[in-house]
């Protein structure tokens, strides 16, 4: 990950400008239950599409008497705006990116987890065990799950020699067949993409931008608004996208090019030559959570493993838990080297990582822009 002890000190004083006043509180103090006791019954999520599949959830509520209710949404801004919903609880988890985590923090929707009550915890990656995007002063307000890279996604028919750069969506030759993710952090894409484009530009971390480097990204994707089909939501629009033939190239998750493969459509994807953004994604318990034990069994039971295994082959990602390993493999044969949970390491060091963009830079200088600042670009961008 991108970060540093230098980012999570300038975090305190950059808190209050992540949100619009009236949005933002502090973050929740603990209140960890003694134990983890009876099921509540029921258990109201938040998540990504894919993240709630039957093929783990019903053994979960057979077991333990807690009935899942999922909700799906199709962006960081989305869930962060449920977890608000209703008082803030009307769901009791989220599996938040880093791009919200660090909003729901700090504006006191979720609460610290007893990772003690998690055995699973100790197994995680050393990375995700206490990452900047979901721990702060040492308190732990989200449990690491899936990790992924977002990818250079394109229909092998149409497009018969394999991109290499994300130049590829910017290209006017497919003006009318591309797609990209509606969501503000999308600005990140192609701010890694200036990096190499336009060096000259001084762009250090796609996630920290000045004014001027925002407003380069912004122009960039205001230029490349004439091309797009859709700006997909849900990952199930953009599949519907290559499946119609809207849509030819694109960004997207793994999970679109699995979906798309067992259906019987010629796509590819790729990590392109500039790198790529990510996700790191956390559970996290609303503050005000009515069915705190079935989320804690929940937690516990989405940590092992087996149900990391089965996620993360049906989704196309890596787990938190190396010990999915030969889960995963059990399930696909090689699996686990393709999705690089072997080499959790070297794989890092190639995803640039969902993080809240903050006016306070790394340096500490006050030159960065504020999540809110992308917001407003993006709905500039697309008009």
């Amino acid at each position: 990950m991108t970060t540093g002890s230098k980012w999570m000190a300038a975090l305190a004083g950059a808190a209050a400008l992540i949100m619009p006043l009236g949005a933002f509180g502090a973050p929740a103090s603990a209140n960890y239950p003694a134990k983890i006791g009876d099921g509540e019954g029921q258990l109201n999520i938040v998540a990504w599409e894919g993240y709630a599949q039957d093929d783990w959830i019903k053994p979960f509520e057979k077991e333990t008497g807690c009935q899942v209710h999922a909700k799906y949404a199709g962006s960081s801004d989305e869930m962060v705006a449920l977890m608000r919903s209703g008082g803030g609880g009307e769901y009791d988890l989220v599996s938040a990116s880093g791009d919200a985590s660090l909003r729901l923090i700090y504006g006191g929707n979720v609460q610290p987890l007893d990772v003690k009550l998690i055995p699973a915890w100790n197994d995680f990656l050393p990375n995700l065990k206490s990452p900047p995007h979901n721990t702060l002063n040492g308190l732990h307000y989200g449990l690491s799950y899936e990790w992924g890279p977002n990818v250079l996604l394109w229909n092998t028919d149409k497009i018969k020699e394999a991109p290499k750069s994300w130049a590829a969506i910017y290209d006017a030759q497919y003006k009318g067949k591309v797609t990209v993710p509606d969501n503000p952090i999308q600005i990140a894409d192609a701010a890694l993409y200036l990096m190499k484009a336009e060096p000259k530009l001084g762009i250090k971390d796609p996630y920290e931008l000045t004014q001027d480097q925002l407003a380069a990204a912004a122009a960039l994707l205001k230029k490349q608004r004439p091309l797009i089909k859709k700006y997909w939501a849900l990952a199930s629009d953009e599949i519907e996208l290559f499946k119609n033939g809207d849509a030819v190239i694109g960004a997207a998750w793994p999970y679109q090019t699995n979906t798309l493969k067992a259906a019987g459509v010629k796509v590819e994807d790729t990590i392109p030559e500039e790198g790529a953004t990510g996700w790191a994604d956390s559970w996290m318990l609303s503050a005000k959570s009515k069915h705190v034990n079935c989320a804690y069994k929940f937690m516990n039971y989405v940590s092992t493993p087996k149900v990391q295994a089965q996620q993360a082959i049906y989704f196309g990602e890596t787990p938190a838990n190396p010990k999915a390993c030969d889960a995963m493999n059990a399930i696909e044969a090689g699996s686990c080297e393709k999705y690089h949970l072997n080499a959790p390491a070297s794989y890092f060091d190639k995803i640039h990582f969902w993080k809240t963009p903050l006016p306070t830079c790394a340096d500490g200088s006050r030159k960065c822009t504020s999540y809110s600042d992308w917001q407003r670009a993006w709905q500039q961008v697309k008009g």
